[in-house]
């Protein structure tokens, strides 16, 4: 199966900001995350086909998978 990952904001920091991954069948959102080096703490936001989800949500052949990051404001 075949899944599109949109990085956004600090994310794409030496990353590209959209890639295709191929699994074998359906996995859980928290595998592309141990693949791209994230920690599901820093997610913010996952959204699957626009719609909010879970790092134990499933993700299916032509899914795109949107991860932003956790907000954290700077301190001075």
């Amino acid at each position: 199966m075949k899944v599109q990952v949109k990085l956004f904001a600090t994310f794409r920091n030496g990353r590209q900001g959209l890639q295709e991954f191929e699994y074998p069948q359906d996995i859980p959102i928290s595998t592309v995350l141990k693949d791209l080096s994230l920690s599901e703490n820093d997610i913010g936001m996952a959204l699957v086909n626009g719609i909010r989800a879970t790092t134990d949500n499933k993700l299916h052949d032509h899914d795109v998978l949107a991860l932003v990051p956790e907000y954290r404001p700077r301190h001075h």
